[in-house]
C-alpha cells in the first residue's frame, strides 16, 4: 500500500486537505519572516525585475506539471467510475439475456449472481485498494462459469441469447480485473517527490522578493501556497479513485442487486 493511499485512508478527506493547505501556509508565512530577520526589502527589492523573470519560467514549468497529474488523475478516476458502471451493468445483461433459457437455470443464474454481486459490494470492495481480490467473489464468479460451461443451449433462439449472456460475463470479467489493477494504481513515487519540492521551491522563490509592505506580501505568498497545496491536496485525492472520502462506491452494484431481488 502507498503512503498517499495509507493517508487517504486513515486520515479523512477535509482535515487532509486542512493539514496540506496549513502546512503550505504555515512554511510561505514562517519563511518570509526569516528572510526579512536576515535581508532588508529594500536590499531585496534590487533584485526583483531579475527574479521576476527567473520566477515566472519557474512557476510556467511547475503549472504545466500541476495541471497534467491533475488532468491524468481526473481521467483515471472518471473511467474507473464508468468501468465500474459497465461491470455492474454486463452483469444485470447477463440475466436479462437468460431470458430464453429454461427456469431452472435462470432461477440457479440469479442466486449466483445475487451472491456475486453482494459479495463484491462486502468482501472484495473493501480490501481491492491493495491489489488483492477476495477468494469468496472469485469463487462465487466461478459458478457463475461453471453454470454456463454445463449447459447446452436447446434450439436457435436459446443458442443466439446464451451466446449473448456468456459474451456479457466475459466484459464483467474483464471490467473487474480493470477494476482491481486501477484501485492499486498510484503515481510513481518519483512524480510525488517532484511536485512536493517543486511546490516548496516555488513557493520560496516569492520570499525573496522585495516589498515595503510586509502584510500584503505575506497576504499574497499565502494565497499561493494554498493554491498549490490545494492542487496538490486533488492530485491525492483522485490518485486513489476507490480510497478515501471522495471515492468511487459500489452504489450501482446495489442498484444492480436491488434489480436482481426485486
Amino acid at each position: 500500500m502507498s503512503f498517499v493511499m495509507f493517508l487517504l485512508l486513515k486520515i479523512p478527506t477535509v482535515p487532509l486537505g486542512i493539514i496540506i493547505v496549513l502546512s503550505y501556509v504555515l512554511f510561505s508565512i514562517a519563511g518570509l519572516v526569516i528572510i526579512r530577520k536576515f535581508h532588508k526589502p529594500q536590499k531585496l527589492k534590487l533584485h526583483n525585475d531579475v527574479a521576476g523573470f527567473i520566477f515566472a519560467t519557474l512557476g510556467v514549468i511547475y503549472a504545466v506539471l500541476l495541471a497534467f497529474l491533475v488532468v491524468i488523475n481526473w481521467q483515471d478516476f472518471d473511467e474507473a467510475q464508468k468501468n465500474v458502471a459497465k461491470e455492474a451493468n454486463y452483469l444485470a445483461s447477463v440475466y436479462r439475456d437468460s431470458t430464453p433459457l429454461p427456469a431452472a437455470f435462470r432461477s440457479e443464474l440469479k442466486n449466483n449472481l445475487v451472491d456475486y454481486v453482494n459479495s463484491i459490494i462486502a468482501d472484495e470492495w473493501p480490501i481491492m485498494i491493495k491489489g488483492e481480490r477476495s477468494p469468496k467473489t472469485q469463487g462465487t464468479q466461478e459458478r457463475i462459469w461453471r453454470l454456463f460451461s454445463s449447459y447446452q443451449p436447446r434450439n436457435e433462439t436459446q443458442k443466439i441469447f446464451f451466446t449473448e449472456a456468456l459474451k456479457k460475463l466475459n466484459d464483467a470479467s474483464e471490467m473487474r480485473r480493470a477494476r482491481i489493477s486501477q484501485a492499486s494504481s498510484t503515481i510513481h513515487p518519483i512524480l510525488y517527490f517532484v511536485l512536493l519540492i517543486g511546490g516548496l521551491l516555488t513557493i520560496s522563490f516569492t520570499l525573496f522578493f522585495g516589498s515595503e509592505n510586509f502584510v500584503p506580501q505575506i497576504i499574497m505568498t499565502s494565497m499561493l501556497a494554498a493554491m498549490i497545496a490545494l492542487t496538490l491536496f486533488t492530485i491525492i485525492v483522485l490518485d486513489c479513485p476507490f480510497a478515501g472520502d471522495i471515492s468511487v462506491k459500489p452504489d450501482v452494484f446495489k442498484s444492480i442487486l436491488t434489480t436482481l431481488l426485486n
